[in-house]
């Protein structure tokens, strides 16, 4: 077994622990068994689900066994917890989807098949189905006095604002989250929960609850929230959350997300979420000082976490996506994955027709349509002076015609003027 409590500690992952001095000698002691908890608000993870997944994942490199509980019954309620209003309730139908769709993202992070320290999928509904309302209340809800619930930090934030009240609903996540732990408590053996620092209420209430229900001694752990130098939330862009899908955040845009991560934000970033070794990451941490202009750390967090997250294939395909918009050749990519590349970029739409016939498209009036030249003059020095190109390759001769056999994907083109200024002309029709 590795020193799991060591490892956590150099990355900066421990904010608090149940336990006090002994936690660390108590952890590394033996194989234990470790759980943290996903609620399944959205068809996918998104960054912010990466940190105590994870976390997960280096309890069970260091020879622990980790519990990933999607939340089917939580998520029916939502936690309050670092929220400032109350979530929308999603359907049984939608929960079950989203049930099924973070299972199979979280075998991306965990091995499921291996023996000892193999991880364990749960799902807290399979569980809380079987109580029925005075049930809960009289075998859980009387363990919980009131007043200590009223002084969680999750639940006080909420009742002093003023524009926003706490649901009876909300107030009771509490008391299902802290029967998760004494459950993986009674099936599995778990005796440690963790979770990012806004969970630690919720933690500290499944130990009170293993305490008074079973006697049990169980532990707990937080770590920093995942969050900029600046205070706000990793993950976030002007268009939403970087997810995990493949599907709601390409590769491309989720290794281009790490690759313009600021350069006092990288080094946690490589700490929190990468498994680089520390004197790589100090390696980094020098590059960084030395010579930031190669931002050679955000590339190689960009490398890691696509790869960890979309595998070898998925790398690949934005590091060259990536290279396309400095100027590698384009070809063989659809409608789709070009526009994401250019998302930015300004396009002009033209007949189809424009492409057939003897003559086609000219590349002089191409480039003046596009809006790259602001005439045909200025059009023939950029091509005489050797900065036009249709699809990142250079075109000399001001008499090149430009035909359908030019197109980079189904329907568009993409011109360049000298190293950095592209346009897109998108050919519609027959």
């Amino acid at each position: 077994m590795k020193d799991i409590y060591a490892e956590l500690s150099w990355r900066g992952l421990i904010n608090q622990t149940t336990g006090d001095d002994k936690f660390a000698s108590w952890l590394n002691e033996q194989s234990r068994t470790v759980y943290a908890g996903f609620d399944p608000t959205a068809e996918s993870l998104h960054v912010g689900h990466m940190l105590p997944l994870m976390l997960l994942r280096r309890f069970q490199a260091a020879g622990h066994k980790p519990i990933a509980l999607v939340g089917g019954a939580t998520g029916m309620i939502g936690d309050p917890s670092g929220k400032s209003a109350e979530r929308n309730l999603l359907s049984v139908e939608q929960l079950r989807a989203n049930v099924d769709a973070i299972k199979v993202q979280m075998r991306n992070f965990l091995d499921f098949d291996e023996e000892g320290s193999g991880a364990v999928l749960v799902n807290n509904f399979d569980w809380m189905q079987s109580f029925s309302y005075l049930d809960f209340l009289r075998d859980i809800g009387k363990n919980f006095p009131v007043n200590v619930m009223m002084a969680k930090d999750s639940v006080k934030g909420r009742l002093e604002r003023d524009d926003a009240g706490l649901s009876y609903t909300e107030f009771s996540y509490m008391l299902l989250q802290a029967y998760d732990f004494v459950h993986l408590f009674d099936k599995h053996g778990c005796q440690l929960q963790i979770g990012g620092s806004d969970q630690w209420g919720n933690i500290t209430a499944g130990i009170d609850l293993g305490r008074r229900m079973r006697s049990a001694q169980l532990f707990g752990m937080t770590c920093p929230l995942l969050t900029k130098s600046d205070g706000t939330k990793m993950g976030k862009t002007e268009s939403g959350a970087v997810w995990l899908s493949a599907e709601r955040t390409s590769p491309y845009a989720f290794y281009q997300y790490w690759i313009n991560v600021a350069d006092e934000d990288a080094g946690k970033c490589l700490r929190f979420l990468t498994e680089l070794d520390r004197e790589e990451i100090e390696s980094l941490d020098k590059s960084r000082e030395e010579e930031p202009h190669k931002r050679q750390s955000q590339k190689r967090l960009a490398e890691s976490l696509t790869e960890l997250v979309h595998g070898p294939e998925g790398l690949a395909s934005a590091e060259r996506a990536t290279q396309i918009f400095f100027g590698g050749e384009i070809d063989n990519l659809n409608d789709s994955q070009l526009l994401e590349i250019f998302a930015d970029v300004p396009s002009q739409e033209l007949n189809r027709d424009r492409l057939t016939g003897d003559s086609g498209l000219n590349i002089i009036d191409a480039l003046v349509e596009a809006g790259l030249c602001k005439s045909k003059g200025e059009a023939r020095r950029v091509i005489s002076q050797g900065g036009a190109y249709v699809n990142n390759r250079r075109i000399d001769d001001t008499e090149t015609s430009l035909g359908a056999d030019q197109l980079a994907s189904e329907t568009v083109m993409v011109l360049r003027s000298g190293k950095k200024k592209y346009a897109l002309l998108r050919f519609s029709g027959k």
